[in-house]
């Protein structure tokens, strides 16, 4: 769906934003920012005093590209680099060396610069598993909506989604959600082991009570209807704090998740910043295909994810 033809939509995006532009502007590396599109975004966000973006890339390419869309790198620190996989070595190495607090995505693929993230040798992994996050502004949708994990985690197993969830969670909270509702989607409400998703539900509303799972209420399995319409979970007869109002949406797999997030964009005009979480810093992800908005969202999301680590790693006086 073309830009021309999305309804009118953007103001949670643009209250992100705003929140972002109150906090501290973060140093972020971004991979391999040789296009148009790329560049502009790293430029405008650093405009809006959201980043400080440094660019690994080859400098011939990024200078190139800046001249043919009238942009104006000068007054940015460059380092140099051979190609699109030493580009994202040089990205992650600045997050090694400890002077950025993020990572952004330029004109290379995903998988090139997730390698480099999850490289043994000089990556940036924790005991947490990494993750993806949509964080969608759904016209007429009240709150926005985070969708996890549609592009890292193909066929997560049970283990795999209690960190998914907490990432989720933690992410809901970096962007001040008053009270985090977590949905654990599935095709039905009853749990059956003829469809293995609705046991991890019930296994991870469990753990949840128990504190394996932390910061939030959760419910599952759900399917969506019941997880974002209170009209539909009243007639279903579901009662709980998280049916008809999730705030975070969790898919059985990432097929699940995709389909879900093109579907709300490509039909539902929404749009969907995305951000990688669980390594060491916040990864800003974004599509070719993102808008200006969206790609700036990406970033104010990952300014507050920043923030929030800083507010929790600070020492207690």
């Amino acid at each position: 769906m073309g830009e021309e033809s999305k309804p009118a939509g953007g103001q949670k995006y643009r209250s992100l934003i705003a929140a972002a532009q109150r906090m501290a502007r973060i140093k972020v590396a971004v991979a391999h920012p040789c296009d148009e599109v790329s560049l502009r975004g790293a430029i405008e966000a650093h405009k809006l005093g959201l980043i400080e973006p440094i660019l690994a890339a080859p400098l011939a390419r990024v200078r190139s590209a800046a001249r043919e869309a009238d942009l104006d790198v000068s007054g940015f620190e460059l380092v140099e680099s051979a190609h699109s996989h030493d580009s994202a070595a040089k990205a992650v190495g600045l997050v090694t060396a400890g002077r950025v607090e993020a990572l952004m995505k330029g004109s290379l693929h995903t998988d090139e610069l997730m390698g480099a993230v999850v490289a043994r040798e000089g990556g940036i992994r924790t005991e947490r598993r990494i993750s993806h996050c949509f964080i969608m502004d759904v016209p007429g949708h009240p709150d926005p909506l985070i969708i996890t994990d549609a592009a890292v985690n193909i066929a997560p197993d049970l283990d795999a989604k209690v960190d998914i969830v907490q990432n989720a969670i933690d992410l809901a909270h970096a962007m001040d959600a008053p009270e985090v509702r977590v949905a654990i989607l599935s095709a039905m409400e009853t749990v059956t082991a003829k469809a293995p998703s609705t046991i991890e539900a019930a296994a991870l509303c469990k753990m949840a009570d128990r504190g394996q799972i932390t910061g939030a209420l959760l419910d599952g399995p759900l399917a969506l209807d019941n997880a974002i319409s209170p009209k539909a979970a009243a007639i279903k007869k579901i009662v709980s704090p998280v049916a008809g109002r999730a705030n975070v949406l969790v898919v059985p797999d990432l097929e699940a998740g995709n389909m879900l997030a093109k579907s709300l964009s490509f039909l539902g005009g929404a749009d969907a910043a995305g951000i990688v979480l669980g390594a060491r810093v916040p990864i800003i992800l974004t599509s070719r295909a993102d808008s200006l908005l969206t790609r700036l969202a990406s970033c104010a999301v990952a300014v507050m994810v920043a923030a929030a680590r800083r507010k929790v790693a600070a020492p207690i006086n």
